[in-house]
């Protein structure tokens, strides 16, 4: 899938502008985006987080991945992590959320900045990140998620134990592993729609935009929030 387009768009003064600017997206008029030009959605993403950062936004290294499970809705906050400039989500092959992906052509993806009453819903495919840069990132996570993963070996994600005193006596078993497990997964987000909602807007109406993927970039449309 080919890489969002990325042009050189005017900002205004905000600080969601001179964030946007930064990174090469446009901000909107009251009337809707720029003749000729549409904001990359994922580069105004990452500059809502950069700013979201900034602020000290508890959210804005997290995000909700939904999918489905027999039928029934599934969704989880997770880490988004940012790989080789990717939005990108790491687990392990243990979880039940890899067999629901392995099962699905899309998942779910969703972002709520507070510090920038900002919200982004992602339809994304998934694509497998190289062993290679899974294991490398693993090496940088804290010691308890790297005894995790290689504990869900013996007891998968999600089972059944006895007290939580007995997970933490398994979690201090031994010493911290060094390398990750074959069951650490890497995927990035290969998003195919996005939307975006502003919240707080001066006139008291939400800012609702679409954006779909184009085989030369993106299309935007306004929408009714």
């Amino acid at each position: 899938m080919p890489k969002p387009l990325r042009e050189r768009h005017a900002a205004n003064g905000s600080p969601q502008g001179a964030a946007a600017e930064r990174h090469g997206t446009s901000r909107h008029d009251e009337n809707g985006p720029s003749v000729g030009c549409v904001t990359d959605p994922i580069a105004r993403l990452q500059a809502d987080r950069a700013a979201a950062r900034d602020r000290d936004d508890p959210n804005a290294n997290l995000c909700v991945l939904a999918t489905v499970r027999a039928g029934e809705p599934q969704a989880r906050t997770l880490v988004l992590r940012d790989v080789e400039d990717r939005l990108a989500l790491f687990f392990n092959a243990s979880s039940p959320k890899a067999r629901e992906i392995d099962e699905s052509e899309s998942v779910a993806v969703l972002v709520y900045l507070p510090s920038m009453d900002v919200q982004y819903r992602l339809t994304c495919a998934l694509q497998a990140i190289p062993s290679s840069v899974v294991h490398a990132a693993w090496t940088l996570r804290p010691p308890i998620p790297k005894r995790l993963d290689w504990l869900y070996r013996r007891f998968p994600q999600g089972t059944e134990i006895a007290s939580r005193e007995r997970l933490v006596e398994l979690l201090n078993e031994g010493p911290t592993p060094e390398a990750a497990p074959p069951s650490a997964l890497g995927y990035y987000l290969a998003p195919r729609a996005v939307e975006r909602l502003q919240l707080g807007q001066p006139d008291g109406i939400h800012d609702r935009r679409r954006y779909e993927r184009q085989h030369d970039g993106w299309k935007e449309a306004a929408l009714i929030p």
